[in-house]
């Protein structure tokens, strides 16, 4: 069985620094421009002004200055300002409030991170042109009783939810009206029970006789006794509930939404397939072939939500990859896309097959109308025709034989392995011919691509049909009727509720001199590079092209490279036209080769390579990711990979993507913001301002032993905010807390030596830029509800260690956002014929922000759609601010957070999440390339200077990032 990780527990050992102030004030206006109305402001003068307003005593002009920036830019620890004293922390009620003047010293953190209270909503935004628009949530009316929990023993233990809940079902009904009082309880299928109101007892036995399930004997079914122990826990408090909601109360009652989510789940759970909140069915719409034995079920999603406007049953459609109910002979035929009746099966297909059926339930159908069910736990390593197993000590049998003599089942296709079923004692030998997979068995594995192609087909919604679907599953769900809401006395309306929302507006962007257009104001969400030049074009001098692609000729991928090079050059980048050596072609298996062989040869001519520009087939393999490994990290040298397919077809829009692609690989910028160089973005144009982005993506499922791989990237220049550098760490096993953003370790020579990925983007943006960030904003993205106090303790701490370990006392304020894009909020026009108020595929409008009615009744949070939809219906970010020590307003983070959402460097398109996160899941999903195949599969994977323990098993470091590749956008 895989070995699971436990979840990480709140109660670490953590040090992290009193909630604070900026040590600066907070600049709305724009700070004026130099006298000539060009340059930005003096950096020592923001400085000097800033340690004058907060200093306890004048400092001289001299003193100030010998504070600044080195104007060299060198630097091998960054000299810091020096903070301003204070009058020490606030804390109120064992918490960390979210204001009072700054304090430096280090307090242990409350063992129960639930002391510790996120910012409340500095007001609502007011930018922007308002609207009325729906969201897909449902307001749902309170009881007024108090909820009973009871905690329920069912005996002998039982491991399935479905066997619990049988036994529950028949206690109410043999019990209802006479010992349970008339209550409908609700029931979670483990040890929790609800009622809606008080049992006559607190604890009572009671001994229940279950049928076993009927597996089609003419037979008696085998009676099983329980003994069910029900025992008084808590009282869930209503009132609670209700001042959390009217934002009087700051803790989150979460066993009363818990109570709430299980009563209206109960009704569903018996109608359908439950998976996580969501409940599939194959009649809610007919399933849809995916191919290889998949199909895709539809379904739909709940959850009750607590917002502004009270409880909310937020409802939204889903669609999800089942197990085909085939005969196993038929799905493996599906599976493998060949005949095999007539073929033996490879070494590769037992594999495939073994591994797609392993814990797939099954049914014989060799016994008539006897239907016993087993789960597959293995694959025979022999075909059918040689398995032999002990009759007794001395004879032995087989299987072909076995089948025959005791069922009459002559089984045909000898030359197939068998399924194994039972455990490591007993394990029994199933023909495949006589098994047929059981219907509702949800696919968990990673699906290819074709399969990921025809489930999108399917999930693909435009607006108004999404919004139809939602209406339509609300009614037939009837939970007015539900007679598990009734008891408990929930009501839901039917109606999608009807919200205000703002439209910011798009951003002017910035494009160099020489171009016919200086500048650009995007509209719906995109704009084009016609008549325009990138802003800072980067040289390419020497540069290669290696083609492995055995479809496309010499001189075809010599045509090409030529259109790429005049494609950079007319978009703004120095482009030598002639490659340092010609074509290369070569073959896939032979990738180190070829790129070692390229990088000698061109330095052999006295040409370092600075780009190699690769021609790769359309079907791949592992080709990319060797080649992006093997350059990254082992010759330093920057590559742009393009498929045979867009090299034949030579389109002027993919060839101007791909020079935005290389513009910012080689360190140039493609677009800034025109406020940005106006210096008039509210805390950011003030004063030096880094922006991180952070993620962590984890191996599909089935991987149980591959590491987990952060990423974290921030801003390289100010005040454009348009230049990233990325790192990446890999970490144990499904770990979401970043670990290596700060660290130490003992050096033989130097002692203690501090590192991490905070540290040296800091080290390098001081290198940059000639400035020391004096701010930080830190974009967090793939962190659920219920981990937010457990990463903002772990994260923020990590980052005050890191800005400590550069100098004493440096604490620049922190404002810390975590993006979510996995909810299931989804919003919708009022009218969806109203084309001025949807994009071209009926979606709302990029720029639609919402902070009231559907978000947090008292936490600063908003949802943004910042991009146009291509397809289906569009997703809004939702942005939750768990920590700001620089005072945003409501506008000014959302419109910060819109604007940046234009200066993604791979389109000229707004995008659906803000591009530091965005950009650090590239660099996740980058850096896996780099983990060794033969460590993936023992597990043994890892992050730099830190080792993580997975049982056994230490994480290795990922292999160094080269220099050059780091300070660059390599990801992109």
């Amino acid at each position: 069985m895989p070995i699971r990780q436990m979840k990480e527990g709140s109660e670490q050992h953590l040090v992290i620094k009193s909630q604070v102030n900026s040590h600066v004030n907070p600049v709305h206006k724009a700070p004026k421009a130099q006298h000539n109305g060009k340059g930005p402001p003096s950096q020592e003068r923001q400085v000097s002004e800033m340690q004058s307003m907060n200093s306890p005593s004048a400092m001289s002009r001299g003193r100030r200055r010998s504070r600044g920036a080195k104007k060299n830019g060198r630097c091998d620890e960054i000299s810091f300002l020096r903070p301003p004293k204070t009058n020490g922390c606030r804390i109120h009620n064992g918490c960390l409030e979210n204001e009072g003047p700054l304090c430096y010293s280090e307090m242990g953190v409350p063992s129960s991170s639930k002391s510790l209270r996120f910012p409340t909503r500095p007001g609502f935004g007011q930018s922007g042109t308002r609207v009325i628009i729906k969201a897909n949530h449902f307001f749902t009316e309170l009881p007024n009783n108090d909820l009973f929990h009871y905690d329920v023993k069912i005996t002998p233990e039982v491991a399935s939810k479905n066997v619990n809940r049988s036994v529950i079902v028949e206690l109410v009904k043999l019990y209802r009206e006479s010992e349970l009082g008339m209550r409908l309880p609700a029931y979670d299928g483990r040890r929790s029970l609800y009622t809606a109101g008080e049992l006559p007892f607190s604890y009572k036995e009671f001994n229940i006789k279950l049928l076993d399930e009927h597996d089609g004997t003419s037979g008696p079914r085998r009676e099983r006794e329980y003994k069910v122990e029900i025992k008084f826990v808590a009282r869930a408090s209503m009132y609670h509930l209700q001042q959390f909601l009217v934002g009087k109360c700051a803790e989150a009652p979460q066993e009363a939404f818990q109570v709430l989510d299980i009563v209206l789940r109960e009704l569903s759970s018996k109608r359908y397939f439950p998976v996580g909140k969501s409940f599939f069915s194959p009649d809610i719409r007919t399933p849809q072939r995916l191919g290889d034995g998949l199909e895709s079920w539809r379904g739909f999603y709940q959850s009750i939500r607590p917002t502004q406007m009270g409880l909310s049953l937020n409802i939204d459609m889903s669609s999800a990859a089942f197990i085909e109910p085939l005969p196993v002979i038929e799905f493996v035929a599906q599976l493998l896309g060949k005949d095999v009746l007539s073929r033996p099966l490879t070494d590769a297909d037992h594999v495939k097959i073994k591994k797609a059926l392993r814990g797939v339930k099954v049914e014989v159908t060799h016994r008539g109308n006897v239907r016993r069910k087993y789960r597959i736990s293995g694959l025979t390593t022999q075909p059918t025709r040689e398995l032999m197993f002990p009759i007794d000590d001395q004879s032995m049998k087989s299987v072909v034989e076995y089948f025959l003599e005791v069922y009459g089942f002559t089984i045909q296709h000898t030359h197939l392995p068998c399924l194994q079923v039972g455990n490591q004692k007993k394990v029994n030998y199933l023909p495949m011919e006589a098994c047929k997979i059981l219907s509702g068995q949800r696919y968990t594995k990673r699906l290819n691509e074709k399969q990921i192609t025809a489930l999108l087909k399917v999930t693909c919604q435009r607006p108004r049909d999404r919004e139809s679907d939602i209406l339509q599953t609300v009614r037939h769900n009837a939970y007015n009727q539900d007679p598990y809401a009734k008891e408990f006395g929930l009501k839901i309306s039917e109606k999608l509720a009807s919200i205000e929302a703002r439209i910011l507006p798009a951003p002017w962007l910035k494009y160099h001199e020489a171009g016919k257009e200086k500048d650009c104001l995007p509209h719906v969400g995109q704009w084009n590079m016609m008549n325009k030049k990138m802003i800072n074009g980067s040289t390419v001098s020497r540069w290669a092209c290696i083609n492995f692609s055995r479809s496309v000729q010499e001189a075809v991928a010599r045509g090409f490279c030529n259109e790429l090079g005049k494609m950079c050059q007319v978009s703004g980048m120095e482009f030598i036209p002639e490659p340092v050596i010609p074509v290369y072609p070569a073959r896939p298996e032979q990738v180190e080769k070829a790129l070692k062989y390229v990088c000698n040869a061109s330095a052999s001519k006295g040409k370092e390579l600075e780009l190699l520009v690769a021609i790769l087939p359309d079907n791949n393999g592992s080709l990319y990711g060797d080649l992006k490994r093997i350059c990254e990290t082992e010759l330093g040298l920057i590559s742009q990979c393009c498929l045979t397919k867009h090299v034949f077809k030579i389109s002027k829009q993919y060839l101007a993507n791909v020079a935005l692609k290389i513009n910012v690989k080689m360190g140039g910028r493609n677009t800034v913001l025109m406020d940005a160089i106006s210096w008039r973005i509210p805390l950011v144009s003030d004063i030096p301002t880094i922006i991180f982005g952070a993620d962590v993506t984890h191996p599909e499922n089935g991987e149980d032993s591959s590491p987990s791989i952060a990423a974290v990237v921030a801003s390289q220049d100010w005040p454009e905010i348009t230049k990233y550098a990325g790192l990446v760490s890999a970490q144990a096993h499904r770990q979401e807390l970043i670990q290596d953003l700060y660290n130490t370790w003992n050096d033989p020579v130097r002692g203690i030596v501090s590192g991490g990925m905070i540290r040296e983007l800091l080290i390098s943006f001081r290198k940059a830029t000639g400035q020391k960030p004096l701010r930080i904003i830190f974009y967090r993205d793939g962190v659920s509800e219920g981990q937010f106090y457990q990463v903002l303790l772990y994260e923020l701490d990590a980052i005050r260690k890191a800005c400590a370990s550069l100098e004493p006392n440096y604490q620049p304020p922190v404002t810390f956002v975590v993006v979510q894009k996995r909810h299931h909020t989804r919003l919708f026009a009022s009218n969806h014929k109203d084309r001025s108020a949807t994009d071209k595929n009926g979606n709302i409008l990029p720029g639609t922000v919402v902070d009231s009615s559907i978000c947090h009744p008292t936490e600063f949070d908003f949802y943004l759609c910042s991009h146009a939809g291509i397809q289906g219906t569009s997703r809004p970010a939702h942005y939750h601010v768990l920590w700001d020590e620089n005072n945003f307003t409501a506008d000014g983070l959302q419109s910060l957070t819109n604007n940046l959402c234009y200066t993604y460097a791979r389109c000229t398109r707004s995008v659906s999440v803000v591009p530091p996160v965005y950009y650090a899941h590239l660099a996740a999903f980058r850096a896996r390339f780099y983990v060794e195949p033969n460590t993936q599969e023992n597990g043994s994977c890892g992050t730099a200077r830190n080792k993580c323990e997975v049982g056994e098993l230490a994480v290795r470091p990922l292999p160094a990032l080269k220099e050059n590749v780091k300070r660059v956008m390599f990801y992109c």
